[in-house]
């Protein structure tokens, strides 16, 4: 009996055994389901959110302000931004030395400068009274006429009137933009960490964009005004370059003819012949020559008793003028009556 019962155990562990590595085969079974399932789990998160990120951009500005205000809520939004803060440590890239002040464009200062010179920039918008001054004093010696001035001074003030209506537009829509980039990094800066000099970093960048379009404005407006003042002042500067001796010539002839002061054609050649400049320019000098003797008729009888004087003095040593004829000579001793009559009538 007890020889039997010896025999049956000795028979039994084999039997035990397979019931042991089968239970090891059921945990290794269970542990790997297990892991499956977590894994699957895991990539469904992902793919949740992955879809709430891509549905952003379809939510209304309410939920997207009801779910902004549900993170702020959130028990675990601190440690959300600790771990932030943590990575940014480890990753982020040192911005010192981009803070710098950097020294302005010299370009753009030149421009600054040529638009102050000519008045379209400066302390008072829409002034430009220095320049406005040079081009009187220009016209004044020169002699040209005042409706010339003033059309350049209207097309000076035209120009800058555009300018700083481009100008201030560039003004709002630089500073537009740059409020909007603040406040929106300030608000991100709730959720993650984004320091003062970071955002001081991006208002110079966006500055500097907005940089291109300023210097284009000015370098535009500068053009516009090197064109209006070689249409206007340079010409009016070669104009004006006469010889002393032709403004004798032509001062001699007027006041000589201050009866009928409008040479014919004829007489016009001969002067542009003698002083050597075209009979265009003869009929401006004597057109202009007109209007400021009307305007100052004192300093006109002065001249006038100087030239008689002059002329007086070459009839009595048997000499003419250079520039009159017998036929158009008048007697000198009246010069200086002719002049007072013709005032007084009106004919000049």
């Amino acid at each position: 009996m007890d020889e039997q019962r010896f025999q049956n155990n000795l028979a039994s562990p084999p039997s035990h055994g397979n019931a042991i590595m089968g239970g090891g085969y059921q945990m290794q079974s269970d542990m790997h389901h297990s892991a499956g399932d977590h894994s699957e789990s895991r990539k469904q998160d992902i793919g949740e959110i992955l879809q709430q990120i891509m549905n952003i951009t379809d939510q209304s500005l309410d939920e997207a302000q009801a779910r902004k205000h549900t993170l702020n809520c959130h028990r675990m939004k601190p440690a959300l931004f600790s771990v932030l803060c943590e990575i940014k440590e480890k990753t982020v890239l040192s911005i010192r030395g981009n803070q710098d002040d950097e020294p302005q464009d010299p370009q753009l200062m030149r421009l600054d400068n040529m638009l102050i010179a000519e008045g379209v920039a400066g302390p008072e918008k829409g002034g430009g009274s220095t320049a406005a001054s040079t081009a009187s004093q220009a016209a004044n010696s020169g002699g040209e006429s005042a409706i010339e001035h003033s059309d350049y001074r209207a097309k000076l003030a035209q120009i800058r009137q555009i300018y700083h209506t481009e100008l201030e537009k560039y003004e709002q829509a630089c500073s537009e933009f740059t409020t909007h980039v603040i406040n929106l990094l300030r608000e991100q800066s709730r959720t993650r960490p984004i320091a003062q000099k970071e955002i001081e970093r991006m208002v110079s960048i966006i500055r500097r964009k907005f940089a291109a379009i300023e210097m284009q404005l000015k370098q535009s407006t500068c053009e516009a005004v090197m064109i209006l003042r070689s249409r206007f002042l340079d010409a009016r500067r070669k104009r004006r370059n006469f010889s002393k001796q032709a403004t004798e010539v032509l001062n001699e002839y007027f006041y000589s003819h201050l009866s009928n002061p409008y040479p014919s054609e004829e007489a016009k050649e001969e002067l542009a012949r003698k002083c050597q400049i075209t009979v265009s320019q003869v009929s401006n000098w004597f057109g202009n020559k007109r209007i400021r003797f009307k305007k100052n008729i004192g300093k006109g009888q002065e001249e006038a008793n100087m030239y008689a004087s002059k002329y007086a003095v070459q009839a009595a040593s048997g000499g003419t003028t250079p520039n009159t004829s017998p036929k158009q000579e008048p007697d000198a001793p009246n010069m200086s009556q002719a002049c007072q009559g013709n005032y007084q009538d009106g004919l000049l």
